[in-house]
C-alpha cells in the first residue's frame, strides 16, 4: 500500500456506473410506494377532517332548527297571552260596573260616584300597562304624529296650533294607539 502514500497516486473513484434496470425499477417502485403511502396518509387525514366537519355541521344545523322551533313556540305563547296582564287589570273595572248595575234603587248621585270610581279604576289599569292619554292643550303646536286634524278654523292664535280637543288620543309604550282628534287654527 505504498502507492497510497505516494502523493501522485490518484484514488480510484467509487463505482458510479449507471444502476442496472432492475435496480432502477426497484428504486422507482420504492419511491412510488413511499408517495402512495404519503398520499394514503393525507387522504385518511382529509377523510377524518371531513367527517368531523360534517358532524359539526349537522350539530349546528340541529341547534339552529331547535332554536327556531323554540322561538316559534315562545312567539305563539306571547301572541296567545299578550293581553293576559291587561285583561287581569280590567277585571276589577268589570266587577265595579256589574256591582253598580246590580243596585236597583240608586240615586243619581250614587250612580255618578260609582261611574267616577270605575273611571279611575279603568284609568289606573290602563296606565299600569303604559296606555297613556294624549291631551294637547289649546295653543299647543299641531303634531301630525300624535294629533289628527278634523278641521281648520279661523282663530286668534298662531296658525297650526290646536284650538280644541274633540277626543283624547292614547299612547301605548310611547307608540300612538289612537291620535287625538283636534281642530287647528287656520293660517291667516
Amino acid at each position: 500500500m505504498q502507492h497510497e502514500q505516494d502523493p501522485t497516486y490518484a484514488k480510484p473513484e467509487p463505482n458510479t456506473a449507471a444502476p442496472s434496470p432492475e435496480e432502477a425499477e426497484a428504486a422507482a417502485a420504492a419511491q412510488a410506494a413511499e408517495a402512495s403511502a404519503s398520499v394514503a396518509d393525507e387522504l385518511a387525514a382529509l377523510k377524518a377532517q371531513n367527517a368531523e366537519l360534517a358532524e359539526q355541521y349537522l350539530r349546528a344545523k340541529a341547534e339552529v332548527e331547535n332554536m327556531r322551533r323554540r322561538t316559534e313556540e315562545e312567539m305563539a305563547k306571547v301572541r296567545k297571552f299578550a293581553v293576559e296582564g291587561l285583561a287581569e287589570s280590567l277585571l276589577p273595572v268589570l266587577d265595579s260596573l256589574e256591582a253598580g248595575l246590580a243596585v236597583q234603587e240608586a240615586t243619581l248621585e250614587q250612580i255618578r260616584e260609582g261611574a267616577e270610581a270605575t273611571l279611575k279604576q279603568l284609568q289606573s289599569a290602563l296606565s299600569r300597562h303604559k296606555v297613556l292619554p294624549i291631551v294637547p292643550a289649546p295653543g299647543d303646536k299641531f303634531d301630525p304624529h300624535q294629533h289628527q286634524a278634523i278641521s281648520m278654523v279661523p282663530a286668534e292664535q298662531e296658525p297650526h296650533t290646536i284650538v280644541a280637543v274633540l277626543q283624547k288620543g292614547y299612547l301605548i309604550s310611547e307608540r300612538v294607539l289612537r291620535p287625538a282628534l283636534v281642530t287647528v287654527a287656520a293660517p291667516k
